[in-house]
Parts: C-alpha cells; sequence; structure tokens
C-alpha cells in the first residue's frame, strides 16, 4: 500500500500584507478591528518582518520525506497551502494511505483535533487515513529537549500555548500531557528546580488556561530566583510566539525584574529530530488506522 504523510503546521502570513487575511482566517472569516491588525503587524516587524515558520516546515518536509523515503506533503490550517490541497496532491499522487501527523506533540480537541477533522473531511473514503493524535512521550522527542537543558543552573520554565481554560471542563488531556512531557523530560536531565507556565493566550473575553509566562516570572523573581532557562516543549519550530512572546515580550520582562532569561534552541529541522518524527510516523503505522476508506 502506497504510503504518504501529511505534515500539518498552523502556517504564517508570507508578507506583511498578507497579515490581514491571515488573522481573518484564523477567526474564521469574521471582519478584525483595524488596531488588532496594526498589533499584530508590530510584532512581525520586530522579529524581522516575517516568522520563519513556513521556510522551516518545508525544511522539515524535506528532510522528513529523505528520512522515511516515503512522499511527505505540508498542510497549513491557517495559510497555504492548505491541508485539503495537500491531501489531493497526495491522493492525485497515488496515496492509498495518508499518516497526518500535526507539529504539535500534545493532543487537544481545539487544536490537533482540528487539524484531524480537516484532514479527515479532505481524505474522505479515497483512502486509509492513519491520524497521529499524539507524541508527548516519544522517547526520542524527550531525549532531544532533555538534551537541550541538561547541567544548566538556570530554574527552568517550560511552557507551551495556552487554550481557553473550559477545556479541562471538557475532559480534554492538553495540560496532563504538557506536564508529563515536562516531568520526564526533568527527571532525563537531572533537573530538580523547575515549573511549567502557559503563553500566547488571545483576548477572547473568556478564561484561558494559566499561570501565563510573564506572571510566572513575577512568581520567581517574588521567590528569589535570578536565572530563568525557558523551554518551550510545546513547539517545535521558531515563530511568532517563540520569537515574539519570549525572545521579546518575555525577555524585556525578566529585564524589567532584574532576571536573566534564556531559551533552548528549537527543533525546527534538527536531524534527531527529523529523526525522531520519523520514528513517530513509522509507529503509527504499525497501529489500528483511525479509519478506512472501501
Amino acid at each position: 500500500m502506497k504510503t504518504a504523510v501529511v505534515l500539518m503546521a498552523y502556517g504564517s502570513p508570507t508578507r506583511p500584507e498578507d497579515i490581514p487575511a491571515y488573522f481573518e482566517d484564523i477567526r474564521g472569516g469574521r471582519p478584525v478591528r483595524p488596531e488588532a491588525v496594526a498589533e499584530l503587524g508590530e510584532r512581525y516587524r520586530r522579529i524581522g518582518g516575517s516568522s520563519p515558520l513556513n521556510e522551516i516546515t518545508e525544511r522539515q518536509r524535506a528532510a522528513l520525506e529523505h528520512e522515511l523515503g516515503a512522499p511527505v506533503y505540508v498542510g497549513m490550517k491557517h495559510w497555504t497551502p492548505r491541508i485539503a490541497e495537500a491531501a489531493d496532491q497526495a491522493l492525485g499522487e497515488g496515496a492509498e494511505r495518508i499518516v497526518g501527523l500535526v507539529l504539535a506533540p500534545h493532543y487537544s480537541g481545539i487544536s490537533v483535533g482540528g487539524y484531524r477533522d480537516r484532514l479527515a473531511e479532505a481524505v474522505g473514503d479515497r483512502a486509509e487515513l492513519v491520524m497521529i493524535e499524539s507524541w508527548h512521550d516519544h522517547r526520542p522527542l524527550l531525549d532531544i529537549l532533555a538534551d537541550r537543558i541538561r547541567a544548566t543552573d538556570a530554574h527552568v520554565v517550560f511552557t507551551a500555548h495556552s487554550l481557553p481554560e473550559r477545556i479541562l471542563a471538557e475532559g480534554d488531556p492538553y495540560k496532563d500531557q504538557l506536564l508529563e512531557t515536562s516531568r520526564l523530560v526533568a527527571e532525563r536531565a537531572g533537573v530538580e528546580t523547575w515549573s511549567f507556565a502557559f503563553q500566547s493566550a488571545s483576548p477572547t473575553g473568556e478564561p484561558w488556561l494559566g499561570p501565563d509566562i510573564l506572571d510566572e516570572l513575577e512568581r520567581l523573581h517574588g521567590e528569589g530566583v535570578r536565572k530563568v532557562l525557558v523551554a518551550p516543549v510545546g513547539f517545535v519550530s521558531d515563530h511568532l510566539e517563540i520569537l515574539w512572546d519570549l525572545d521579546i515580550e518575555g525577555r524585556e520582562k525578566a529585564a524589567e525584574l532584574g532576571m536573566e532569561l534564556g531559551r533552548i534552541e528549537s527543533m525546527n529541522d534538527d536531524p534527531a529530530f527529523i529523526e525522531a518524527l520519523a520514528g513517530v510516523v513509522e509507529r503509527a503505522q504499525a497501529a489500528e488506522p483511525a479509519r478506512s476508506g472501501p
């Protein structure tokens, strides 16, 4: 059976003039206030004009395709090429089984579940679909992250993108998986002084998971911590949430508090990470498919 992988990521605007359309896509076509667009544009300006996410995802795709020896296609949730376009291309080139892999190790119905629904709709009954729901405890991933914090003398703060707090009442495993990843990585690295915080919450008018990284820095400062290493385990690539939320906003907050803040290097297309991704795909193919075609 010919297998192809659809590698999925959030997507990012390519040029500053694409920001309004990108923002509207995130909001499901609803209009966006001009001041909100301007604020987002300023963040992109301060990280160099655009996010490297699309370019990094393409490098990951090419490296994973080489590692697997099977075709890999990129599908973006909020930019091009779209998830449906990636599925159509894979099927058009003869794929009989599609493996869906989101570049986010931790499952949430809001995040990974949304990617899964889009891919399943695009594939329909034209091929067998194997959807990778989570890989938060994949040992090679844990080893890579542990290597990045091992021997640090700083307090480690693990982070991930915040989501609306209501997911907890719905039994969503997102927070539990993040805490499990953090614990396992800390154990492997021999790090005893660590905590967890969320970042990148959106102002939607409802409570989001916390504590926020900026609040966590305040708390740690109050306890006498002066050196922090941030390990954003919920992200695998450099993009706006890393380059702005941590490298600019986080560092500015730390400087205000008189703290030293560092960040681990993102995995991006590190060969060890690509090998880990290949292992995730191979493990999924050996398991029961999530849904089969005729």
